[in-house]
């Protein structure tokens, strides 16, 4: 065991003093706060730059309605429409729009046309109909002799919630979406983590293979613990890594919100609280009142459990098909295609387990441990049947020492094995080979 651990400790060591990792460490977490000045630098100019839009309105509808004008800046003319057509661009506006007159409230349609040099974005001109639409609609309350009041009366918002829920548990609705969104980011996670720590797995087996450094290490230590360490010490690499991003990610957006100006995360939490209250029934304080009510006693241990456990699985496969092959890549492709289908094919079910995570496919993916690193984390904010999460974790660890087994058996001929094309029928002699 304290071969083990120098092993581990020579592999984390080496790696998080590699000026890759420092700036891969560094630049990801600026690179974010790029973006979001990116974002915010685009926004505000466009903003800025709002659409001129120049109505000739003979009705005079929209021009005497209060609309809201955010985003678009809306212009009124009594000119004549052919002077309109003519004069709209060298007086600076985007476009020009034509209201016909407007005489029987009855009518369901209005053709009104614009007139653009260039053609306008879809979304600005869904935006404007919008506007326009919502001043012909209080333009015909208002001449039909129907109460206002009355009229927004008749809107009802219907709320489902789940009925098997007590009358003081969590609301089902805003669970859901939580669900959805917490689900998402950990089955995503995951996805990445096997993806680009289990590849560097392999290719530092691969470094060490084609520079005889192994050849070396195997004469004072077991194969099989020469991998274990390899797989052990690149794992707590990646953990390094997403703890300083932990650390570094929130104050690197609250200088980059500081450098924008303004507190924008307090406006967004404004409107989002303004959006959700008046349309849905339910404000911020519900959104943060169900992250609290969330089970996190199962999902923190469960998730570290599937985070380790999938790791461990498919890094150990890595470490097996890179001591396999050479310096040739493209040799690699068929051994490692059988390696890659399993988690392509539990992140494209994802999806369909988010959407129903207690259905058949989601039940189903979470037994198999090829993909249940994959499909369980997003179902754990869901709250799955206990059983069914311990189960899903107990035939993980079983496929983790079985896999660590055969990747250990090949290992430890692959790693000393020079020129030669490996095939699968090779792989599984390997396996059983004696010496």
């Amino acid at each position: 065991m304290n071969k083990l651990w120098l092993i581990i400790k020579r592999e984390y060591s080496i790696r998080v003093k590699k000026k890759s990792f420092i700036l891969a460490t560094l630049l990801t977490p600026l690179g974010m706060a790029a973006l979001m000045i990116g974002a915010g630098y685009l926004g505000v100019n466009s903003s800025k730059a709002n659409q001129r839009v120049l109505i000739k309105d003979d009705s005079s509808i929209v021009k005497n309605a209060k609309i809201k004008k955010t985003g678009m800046v809306m212009d009124f003319t009594d000119e004549v429409l052919d002077t309109v057509k003519i004069n709209y661009i060298k007086e600076g506006y985007d476009l020009a729009v034509y209201i016909p007159p407007f005489k029987d409230l009855n009518g369901k349609r209005h053709e009104v046309k614009y007139f653009a040099e260039e053609k306008p974005g879809i979304a600005a001109i869904e935006a404007l109909e919008r506007r326009i639409e919502t001043a012909f609609k209080d333009h015909k309350i208002k001449n039909s002799n129907v109460d206002r009041e009355v009229y927004d009366s008749f809107a009802t918002s219907i709320d489902m919630e789940d009925g098997s829920l007590a009358d003081d548990a969590s609301d089902g609705k805003v669970s859901m979406m939580l669900g959805t969104a917490f689900g998402t980011i950990m089955g995503f996670l995951m996805y990445m983590v096997i993806l680009v720590y289990g590849m560097m797995v392999m290719r530092s087996v691969m470094e060490e293979k084609i520079n005889r450094i192994s050849e070396v290490m195997i004469s004072s230590v077991k194969p099989f613990y020469l991998m274990l360490g390899k797989v052990l010490g690149v794992g707590l690499v990646g953990l390094t890594q997403v703890a300083i991003w932990i650390v570094l990610i929130p104050v690197i957006m609250m200088i980059t919100q500081t450098i924008m100006g303004g507190d924008p995360q307090a406006d967004q939490m404004e409107q989002l609280a303004a959006a959700t209250q008046g349309a849905d029934g339910f404000d911020i304080s519900e959104i943060f009142r169900e992250v609290r009510a969330m089970n996190w006693l199962m999902i923190i241990p469960a998730f570290l459990a599937f985070f380790f456990g999938g790791y461990f699985m498919y890094a150990a496969l890595f470490a097996a098909i890179g001591s396999a092959i050479g310096d040739d890549m493209q040799e690699g492709q068929t051994l490692m295609l059988p390696v890659m289908l399993p988690i392509i094919i539990g992140f494209m079910m994802m999806q369909g387990v988010i959407t129903n995570p207690n259905g058949n496919m989601a039940v189903i993916g979470s037994m198999i441990p090829l993909i249940s690193p994959i499909i369980m984390p997003a179902r754990l904010a869901f709250d799955p049947p206990i059983w069914q999460v311990l189960l899903s974790i107990a035939l993980l660890i079983l496929t983790c020492v079985f896999f660590a087994w055969v990747a250990g058996r090949i290992y430890r001929v692959g790693i000393l094995m020079y020129g030669k094309k490996v095939s699968f029928r090779e792989l599984s002699k390997w396996m059983f080979y004696k010496g």
